[in-house]
């Protein structure tokens, strides 16, 4: 029987179930630092057991994103706030994964979290 997490990206349709597989391991060998953990039914990552981010698909434009739960912090142009007080998120074109973007974003997020 599959677990609950694991089902959450079978259950999508191609492109969008590899593009979150994707950022699932993507996420995962950014920083050793980052574990996964199936909270408030998502993916959800933690940067040494603070929550740190999360993985979902938006209802009205149809794209996986990742969330940022410090993403107020982070001053990026392709970060939304939308209707949130804490979180910005990364809207993610599954055919074509801005890779880049999404290393710049992580980078800056773990930041938040790394001592100096």
């Amino acid at each position: 029987m599959l677990r609950p997490i694991d089902d959450y990206f079978l259950k999508h349709p191609e492109p969008t179930r590899s593009c979150l597989q994707f950022l699932r391991e993507h996420i995962l060998k950014q920083d050793e630092h980052i574990t996964e953990a199936w909270r408030y039914g998502m993916p959800f990552y933690y940067y040494d057991g603070k929550m740190f981010c999360y993985l979902w698909t938006h209802k009205k434009f149809k794209l996986p994103y990742i969330g940022i739960v410090e993403g107020k912090q982070i001053d990026h142009p392709d970060l939304l706030l939308e209707k949130r007080a804490r979180m910005k998120i990364l809207l993610i074109d599954p055919v074509h994964i801005p890779i880049e973007t999404v290393d710049d974003i992580l980078d800056k997020a773990i930041a938040l979290y790394s001592p100096l």
